[in-house]
């Protein structure tokens, strides 16, 4: 069954590519070079002209794109909506003819359930496919593809069942313990083992830093602390800075910064000098 694996997974078409020869055909593509009866699918071949070039496909799934249909138009057709032409991958002489192309329709993969399976070539004679749908003809030969269903390719995850001990031996992480019951947790007296238990924590604690870490251990751990001594003023003590201290009051002020203004009011009444008009005349 074509377009099927040997997994019975059907894969669509991802692209459809002119291409030389096998050195210029890319990686994944699949080169048609002979007919479905017998004949050479080198494009353009002939006895004047000795380089060709030959149609290929690709169903890598990498892209996330398949090709859900196929046609073949003339050069005087315009090209039909949401279709564009197919890659060329040629050598730097060769030329594919422009008289017949072939475009495809190219989707996301989860757009569509039906899409192109496969392609095929035959020589222009009466041959027909089974199972295959004629595209058109396109430069001697018969273009013809296989559409249908197709199966996503995204791998499923099979449920397995595991036993305890692979359980076990598995990567994941155990989980999160519980705290123990009341009723499961361990019966001991309270003698000296409680004592014991309660004098190591506390020491525990003693040792530790605040963090639990040697980034919480400062340069000034074990420095007591203390003030200057000029800043260590005792109890009903004289300050000597506070002696020197005057309290002004609101007329010291105003006798301090007092102002009168009499140059100003003087300059204020000053008598500008008069022009006498003959005096301006001459």
């Amino acid at each position: 069954m074509m377009g099927t694996t040997d997994y019975g997974v059907v894969r669509p078409l991802t692209a459809v590519a002119w291409t030389s020869n096998t050195s210029t055909c890319p990686k994944d593509f699949t080169l048609i070079n002979i007919t479905e009866d017998g004949a050479n699918a080198n494009f353009t071949r002939s006895f004047a002209i000795r380089s060709g070039y030959y149609l290929c496909y690709s169903k890598a799934t990498s892209g996330g794109m398949v090709v859900s249909d196929i046609q073949v138009i003339t050069d005087k057709d315009a090209i039909p909506h949401g279709f564009c032409f197919i890659a060329e991958h040629l050598e730097p002489k060769a030329t594919v003819s422009k008289k017949k192309r072939i475009c495809v329709r190219v989707v996301p993969v989860g757009s569509v359930d039906t899409a192109v399976l496969d392609i095929k070539l035959t020589a222009k004679s009466k041959m027909m496919l089974q199972h295959y749908t004629c595209v058109g003809d396109i430069h001697g030969y018969v273009l013809w593809c296989r559409k249908g269903h197709f199966t996503s390719t995204t791998p499923q995850a099979k449920p397995r069942n595991v036993t305890l001990g692979l359980r076990r031996l598995s990567l994941e992480l155990p989980p999160t313990p519980q705290p123990l019951r009341v009723s499961n947790s361990p019966q001991v007296p309270h003698g000296k083992i409680s004592y014991r238990r309660h004098s190591l924590h506390v020491n525990e604690s003693l040792d530790k830093p605040a963090d639990s870490s040697i980034q919480g251990i400062t340069a000034l751990d074990g420095v007591p602390f203390s003030l200057n001594p000029k800043f260590n003023i005792q109890p009903n003590a004289t300050t000597p800075q506070l002696n020197n201290i005057r309290i002004k009051s609101l007329q010291d002020i105003e006798n301090e910064y007092n102002y009168t203004f009499t140059v100003e009011e003087l300059a204020a009444k000053r008598a500008r000098p008069l022009v006498s008009t003959s005096s301006a005349a001459q």
